[in-house]
């Protein structure tokens, strides 16, 4: 399984800031955003990430996270033209799938929680082993700011609707999603919405239409945060300070996963630590690497 992060955009509900800097690139406390996302695809395993930009924030891009050989992966960057909707991500990146499964991030979603790894790598497991879709539902109180899951009495999933006004449940579909290999066709058979965007809604439906949807709601324990708006990216910055300063480790620390994943040696992670020893981060990654 390869994976697609989309980072393109225009962040127009973060203006003025983002007409200066791609919002993907601002920090969520001490971290670029896109740090969390590609933390999370880290965690799992994949180590080939196609990251989608705009053509004018691709050389910042560059200069964070390279190629990724540092972290022992390959990070590849393909260009959106202009935001067309979520949906288009997965048509852009259909050369670098070559027919492979994918677990599609939205580069301004934050996720936490202890099980979330764990989570995760069972979704990626059942779309391998049975092929389909997964993907998240969270209770949040504003059902009508997103793509909406609706259940019947017995709890099966009948139907998506993208930000309805008269939504039939609680439960919003988050930023990350499993996808077998035909999610690029199903793309291509997506047509623009009444907003002009190939929404990400169509896709799902696709795969509930022929039954191979599967929801899997993130209850207690969970948190996530659409970090699009003022104050989700203010909640998520505190978030992750609190977690941090409670805890003493990091979270979307993405050399730390590559190291205790094997995919960096210690060496590799001093080196990169030290330009960066004299910041909280820096100290951190030299913390890890001394330990047993």
């Amino acid at each position: 399984m390869k994976s697609i992060i989309l980072a393109g955009g225009s962040g127009t509900r973060l203006y003025p800031v983002t007409q200066a800097i791609n919002k993907h690139l601002l920090p969520v406390y001490n971290k670029p955003m896109i740090y969390y996302p590609l933390s999370l695809v880290m965690l799992i395993g994949i180590r080939d990430v196609l990251i989608v930009v705009n053509e004018k924030d691709k050389e910042a891009f560059c200069n964070l996270l390279r190629d990724g050989s540092h972290l022992g992966m390959r990070i590849e960057y393909a260009i959106q033209e202009e935001p067309r909707g979520l949906a288009e991500g997965l048509l852009i990146g259909e050369k670098f799938l070559d027919g492979d499964n994918v677990c599609y991030m939205l580069g301004d979603n934050v996720f936490f929680g202890h099980d979330l790894p764990k989570t995760m790598l069972e979704a990626k497991k059942d779309v391998e082993d049975r092929g389909g879709a997964v993907v998240f539902g969270y209770y949040v109180k504003d059902p009508e700011r997103f793509g909406v899951v609706e259940f019947d009495d017995d709890g099966n999933v009948v139907d998506l609707k993208e930000k309805p006004k008269k939504p039939k449940s609680h439960y919003a579909v988050v930023g990350m999603y499993f996808y077998d290999s035909r999610a690029v066709e199903f793309a291509k058979g997506v047509k623009p919405s009444s907003r002009g965007e190939l929404e990400i809604t169509s896709i799902n439906k696709s795969y509930l239409r022929e039954g191979s949807l599967r929801v899997k709601l993130l209850g207690r324990g969970f948190a996530w945060f659409d970090a699009g708006t003022h104050d989700s990216f203010l909640e998520a910055g505190e978030f992750v300070e609190t977690m941090e300063k409670k805890t003493g480790l990091m979270i979307g620390c993405i050399e730390e996963i590559a190291y205790r994943n094997g995919w960096i040696d210690r060496e590799q992670l001093i080196k990169l630590a030290e330009p960066l020893s004299k910041t909280e981060y820096g100290k951190y990654l030299l913390r890890v690497a001394e330990e047993e």
